[in-house]
């Protein structure tokens, strides 16, 4: 073997290199192949304006993982790529670059607006998918798809029209969430509540017809009272039941508005009178629908106040809120203000606080869809991991609300909903708008302006991607795909609406499997954020440490559901651990040289150091599989990285140095054969994980193998077990073990040997050691080993070790210079006698008894306690000495 490594391992000059050869070799294609089986994963798309950071790093790490382990077992793996438009986060980045050049979008209208959107896609859209080919992603880049690409788009369109022909997508006015920053309507999933401090402003309402006599309301809003059309009381309020069917007169206005009764009232809350502004609360929304009550929109889009609110109109709704409250403090209608925390949602894109509005929206009607998501939870058909994300899942679907799909947005994919300019007749269709009005026959068409949610076109993105609606191959064969790794922060927003999206249109759920993973946080625990300033680029990363060495450390404590927190400290570590692989590799490689080793050896040749390594290889194998087969993937790197770092680097190689530095041929062979095929195997199990160190190590220690990424996943072989071995080894370790307790306790240096004694009645412990006689020797520092059934000609100052079924003595001469001890410890001797006086005359003051804290006295008990013990060891171990 010619071919050797280079002296230091070099991330930098190994990772691009690699990669551009596994692209060109076309290792991550995935065809159909009716001959094997198939495994797919989805890559949760990014957004087009993204760029990776540590949550991509290891979402992506994970997949890559399991699409690299389930290729090495054999599987058709196929990882679909692709990036998603991002509807809404596209747009404003958009609108704010055109800003900076001195542009509106208003003024150069929808189609110059979109064209400009496309460029920024093409400009921006491949630029995470270039840093996850950094990061040693193996996606089928060649089935590369994109949300609003022509075959996703025609599935979107196909998905609207057969929902909407079932009567499940319809369009009606109903209360939305607004966002008066990106003036566009919002489902429920993108509103996030968060807590703010505010106020309850306690209010008046004078009753028609009964001077000086009041209904008291308390609101968070009070500029929504311009929008009342009724107070609610709760009808077993005996309070309140005489009130029930008059009229109040609404403040600030001159309309007059009804008590009515409803069961929404909470008689313990507040006054137990509640203001009713349908058209601007959904809780109201549903009480006004049940009494008829008028919906009265009091805000333009931009959250100002419309032309319905008098000398208000135009305020800014926060203006108008200062402005009514001291209306009605001038009117004496204010009664109290109270300082009240309370759960306030906003835009989770721009953080607005959003407003609840009645506005023509499209919606998907989800009862149906909703109770097919959960039969497919409970039947088991799809599994979380961990299960209890299950529960998340099951909530949100047990309270879902229809879903308003549509956006006033301009980036995204156009409702296919075309009305008729000249009878108004509205027609849903597939490709393009009618040629004929079926109502009145004419011919001119407007499209709606709405685009449809974001999460809309990426919940198809399962099957979609395969050529949906179209039967394809790809369709057929690789779908239902098999996992989703996610984050638990999008299970309600994207995995539930895949699920439901894909029974609905394929009868199948669209995975099997949804593995969460948590956050990836900072040192300190805290989320990386950009207002933090405390997000660490994971490219910052690669580039400083590699690839492997950030998956690594990703993975490394990593359990599903888990949050965990990043440290440089980690990096390097693992950056060690690459270290540490490449040399123990190089150190195997110029052992072996030209040597030529056979495919396989017969045990029988093989010393029992060698069986142990086989065996213990053999079984991390069988263990490493069922932690990957149940998605532990950091149980299992733990599992790999100890077995390489402990076993076979620190304890194997150095058992195997005696023979390999030996002249011995026909010794060494066995020795070559078995370094070459434990590393081997265990580059398979590690490949995974860090797929770069491996296939340069592996692809130079088998020059005759193509790459690690196409080689056999290791399997078990009953051949390779080895029990008796394994015991005997582990006992040999621990003897080593033991010595090396010794040698450490007593500052003994690594030069100086020792003769070791091994005690043993039993037969069967002393041919364990008679059989280890190549390596233990070296191991254990012995200048000798000396195996006896008693303690017979060993001298009484020895020092002893007990290991399972032995004791192991080493003379006291041989292990300490007596000369230079004594003086050691006479020294030590003079040094605790006088702390022993010193503290004993601290002790004997009654001034420090008295004056010093109870604490510094029990400090100096224990101080000279500690000492005397210290003395007495140093004592006895010079009368030791002096018999020598």
């Amino acid at each position: 073997m010619s071919k050797e490594l280079a002296k230091t391992y070099d991330p930098k000059g190994i990772e691009d290199r690699i990669y551009q050869n596994w692209m060109d070799k076309g290792y991550f294609h995935a065809k159909v192949n009716p001959d094997k089986k198939p495994f797919t994963i989805v890559m949760p798309p990014p957004n087009v304006t993204g760029q990776l950071h540590m949550g991509h790093a290891l979402d992506n790490t994970m997949q890559d993982i399991l699409i690299r382990y389930k290729r090495m077992q054999g599987y058709e793996a196929l990882w679909q790529p692709g990036t998603d438009h991002a509807a809404i986060a596209t747009e404003v980045k958009v609108t704010n670059m055109l800003k900076d050049k001195g542009i509106d979008k208003r003024e150069i209208g929808r189609e110059e607006f979109l064209k400009y959107c496309w460029q920024w896609k093409d400009n921006y859209g491949s630029r995470i998918m270039k840093q996850l080919r950094k990061l040693g992603s193996s996606a089928d880049w060649e089935r590369e798809r994109f949300t609003m690409d022509e075959g996703c788009s025609k599935a979107v369109e196909e998905v609207f029209c057969r929902l909407y022909e079932k009567g499940w997508i319809y369009k009606g006015s109903r209360i939305i969430n607004w966002c008066p920053k990106c003036q566009t309507s919002l489902s429920d999933a993108e509103v996030e509540h968060v807590d703010q401090d505010g106020f309850f402003w306690h209010i008046n309402y004078p009753i028609v017809g009964e001077e000086g006599r009041f209904v008291e309301i308390a609101t968070t809003r009070p500029e929504t009272l311009l929008g009342d059309t009724a107070v609610a009381v709760n009808p077993d309020d005996e309070r309140y039941k005489d009130l029930v069917g008059k009229m109040l007169k609404l403040p600030l206005t001159d309309r007059e508005i009804p008590v009515i009764a409803d069961e929404y009232v909470d008689k313990e809350f507040g006054t137990g009178c509640v203001k009713i502004t349908p058209a601007h609360d959904p809780n109201d929304f549903e009480v006004g629908k049940r009494h008829n009550l008028e919906e009265i929109n009091i805000l333009n889009d931009d959250a100002t106040m419309n032309e319905k609110c008098g000398k208000y109109a135009g305020m800014d709704r926060y203006v108008a809120r200062k402005a009514i409250v001291k209306d009605l403090e001038d009117l004496g209608l204010l009664v109290k203000v109270v300082p009240h925390t309370h759960s306030v949602g906003t835009h989770d894109r721009c953080h607005t606080t959003v407003e609840p509005m009645v506005k023509p929206q499209w919606f998907v009607r989800m009862k149906e869809m909703g109770q097919a998501a959960l039969a497919a939870l409970n039947s088991g058909d799809l599994q979380f991991v961990p299960e209890s994300y299950g529960k998340t899942y099951t909530h949100w679907l047990e309270n879902i609300k229809d879903w308003c799909i549509s956006r006033q947005l301009w980036w995204g994919h156009r409702i296919p909903a075309y009305y008729c300019e000249d009878c108004g007749e509205m027609v849903v269709q597939r490709g393009g708008a009618p040629a004929k009005c079926p109502k009145c026959g004419g011919t001119h068409f407007r499209q709606e302006e709405d685009t449809l949610d974001t999460w809309f076109s990426s919940a198809l993105w399962p099957f979609s991607t395969l050529g949906w609606p179209d039967k394809t191959p790809e369709l057929e064969y690789f779908y239902p795909t098999d996992v989703l790794v996610t984050g638990y922060d999008i299970i309600f927003f994207w995995v539930i609406r895949m699920v439901f999206s894909a029974i609905e249109q394929t009868g199948k759920v669209p995975f099997h499997h949804v593995l969460i993973h948590g956050l990836v946080r900072d040192s300190q625990g805290r989320k990386m954020s950009k207002s933090l300033g405390n997000g660490i680029d994971p490219i910052e990363v690669i580039d400083k440490y590699g690839a492997d060495a950030l998956r690594l450390t990703l993975m490394t404590g990593n359990a599903p559901g888990n949050d965990m927190r990043f440290y440089w400290e980690k990096v390097e570590a693992s950056r060690n651990f690459a270290n540490k692989v490449w040399n123990a590799s190089r150190f195997i490689m110029m052992n072996l040289g030209d040597t030529e080793v056979p495919k396989e050896m017969d045990p029988a040749r093989l010393d029992y150091a060698s069986r142990w390594i086989l065996s213990k290889a053999n079984t991390l194998a069988k263990d490493v599989t069922e932690n990957m087969d149940k998605y532990e993937l950091g149980i299992a790197v733990q599992k790999v990285y100890d077995f390489i770092w402990e076993e076979f680097c620190d304890w194997y190689i150095e058992m195997s140095k005696p023979v390999l530095y030996s002249e011995n041929e026909d010794e060494k062979l066995p020795v070559l054969w078995t370094l070459k095929t434990v590393l081997s195997e265990a580059l398979k199990l590690l490949h995974p994980f860090m797929p770069f160190i491996t296939e340069e190590i592996y692809c130079t220690l088998n020059p005759d193998e193509e790459s690690v990424m196409i080689s056999p996943w290791p399997v078990y072989r009953e051949e390779y077990h080895f029990e008796e071995e394994e015991s005997a080894v582990e006992l040999m370790k621990e003897a080593v073990r033991r010595i090396r307790d010794v040698r450490s306790s007593h500052n003994v240096p690594p030069s100086k040997k020792a003769n070791v004694f091994i005690v043993s009645g039993e037969e069967d412990v002393l041919k364990k050691f008679r059989e280890a006689e190549s390596f233990f020797g070296t191991l254990a520092h012995a200048e000798s080993v000396s195996l006896q059934k008693t303690k017979e000609n060993i001298d009484d100052d020895a020092f002893s070790a007990i290991i399972p079924g032995a004791v192991i003595y080493i003379p006291f001469a041989d292990l300490i210079d007596i000369d230079k001890e004594r003086e050691r410890l006479t020294k030590e001797r003079e040094r605790l006698t006088k702390e022993i006086a010193r503290s004993n005359g601290m002790l004997g003051n009654e001034k420090f008894l008295q004056k010093a804290p109870e604490k510094k006295v029990q400090e100096e008990r224990d101080k000279l306690e500690n000492y005397r013990q210290m003395m007495a060891q140093v004592e006895e171990r010079l009368a030791q000495l002096e018999k020598n």
